[in-house]
């Protein structure tokens, strides 16, 4: 009886020696899957097929899996004003375990007896990859050719070749991942602390110089409108909005942080939406929560986007987490009006029924609406009141 194994497939090199060496080398039925987060057109997933077919796999299937990373893991980003290091979106640690999951749905549904995936032993993604599937698939055989092996390019472009696959043996100079929340850009600037992308580099090119202004609204945290258009599919709206951002240049970047193998990385990325959308959504929850509200959102929501940057989407804490970050968007309604400039944008103001900033109860520096200056004195005693015993008690000999 043959073995099958299920290969998750993006149609790169790495994935092709998998595809080649699990079938050649280990004898395995190969079923390829690629799941779609938002970083491949119709166009390309069809050559992605293409050039799984020729391969001679067993099966492919390319999964649409953006909606699904909208409402599991997206839209509580959002909730949470989720920015790793004050910076990076989470675009490609994210999409990574959404991808994840569903490669696993999908080998459960075939009950094959191995997974395999194409990461090398250098980055962040082969942790996230196992940690999903010997998670959900303990039973299965975990399979990792590129990174068991320690293969440079050339030795994979060498083993294909040997096999009468054609393989384009230009080395790219840069790297780049595109997903609905945000690309990354990797080459030789990120692998040193110093230097910045040069222009042409970045996927998405500048094309508007003037300014121009747009309305995001949002209804109890989620984006429901955009301007005078309402939002039926979130996952569009979302791409609607790189598309306006990137004409304008906007959400470029470059983060610096700690990968979970312990050494520091270098990314460049560009996420116009995923930027406009956080940080209107932040404004707006500013003006409608409260002072401890936000305490808290800020310090649940940090270690959240660290817990899902380390692939551990699946502890119960998470799910804790997140209903914590429904309950409080419940007044989180309002629109919020940017001005798009190049390369940057501005949050010009607020509207929401639940303003906590109402006039009727005092403009801050300007007129007390609900209490007097007597009631501040008495305030003030009573709030100092610790402070100055201890002050007081320490002159003591």
């Amino acid at each position: 009886m043959s073995k099958s194994v299920v290969l998750g497939f993006s149609g790169g090199l790495d994935t092709t020696y998998c595809a080649i060496y699990l079938s050649k080398e280990l004898g395995y039925d190969v079923h390829t899957v690629t799941v779609n987060t938002g970083g491949f057109s119709q166009k390309e997933l069809q050559e992605i097929q293409q050039r799984a077919e020729s391969l001679g796999v067993k099966s492919h299937k390319n999964i649409d899996g953006t909606k699904q990373y909208y409402h599991t893991i997206i839209r509580y980003l959002i909730f949470g004003n989720v920015l790793k290091n004050q910076t990076y979106p989470l675009s490609v640690s994210a999409e990574r375990l959404s991808q994840a999951q569903h490669i696993v749905d999908y080998a459960k549904s075939l009950g094959v007896q191995a997974v395999a995936h194409g990461s090398t032993g250098a980055g962040n993604d082969q942790v996230r990859f196992d940690m999903m599937i010997e998670t959900y698939m303990p039973e299965v055989e975990l399979i990792t050719p590129v990174r068991d092996q320690a293969l440079s390019r050339s030795e994979e472009i060498s083993f294909l070749q040997s096999h009468g696959v054609e393989v384009d043996a230009s080395e790219a100079a840069y790297s780049i991942n595109k997903g609905l929340w945000g690309t990354s850009i990797g080459g030789v600037e990120t692998l040193q602390s110093m230097g910045d992308l040069p222009e042409k580099v970045w996927p998405t090119q500048r094309k508007r110089t003037d300014e121009l202004e747009l309305q995001l609204h949002f209804q109890q945290g989620e984006l429901s409108g955009i301007d005078a258009e309402h939002v039926e599919d979130s996952v569009e709206a979302i791409e609607r909005l790189n598309k306006i951002g990137g004409e304008f240049a906007i959400g470029r970047d470059i983060h610096v942080g700690d990968t979970i193998i312990g050494i520091k990385g270098r990314v460049a990325f560009e996420a116009p939406a995923a930027m406009m959308m956080i940080k209107a959504h932040h404004a707006l929850e500013k003006h409608v929560l409260t002072k401890w509200q936000l305490h808290w959102k800020d310090t649940i929501s940090s270690f959240y986007g660290n817990w899902l940057h380390e692939g551990l989407i699946m502890d119960p804490v998470m799910r804790d987490i997140e209903a914590f970050l429904e309950s409080s968007q419940q007044r989180v309604t309002g629109s919020v009006l940017l001005r798009l400039h190049p390369y940057r944008f501005t949050v010009v103001g607020v509207e929401s029924p639940y303003d906590l900033m109402q006039s009727s109860f005092g403009a801050y520096g300007e007129e007390q609406g609900t209490w007097t200056g007597e009631d501040v004195k008495g305030f003030t005693r009573i709030f100092g009141l610790q402070n100055k015993i201890y002050h007081q008690t320490k002159k003591r000999p």
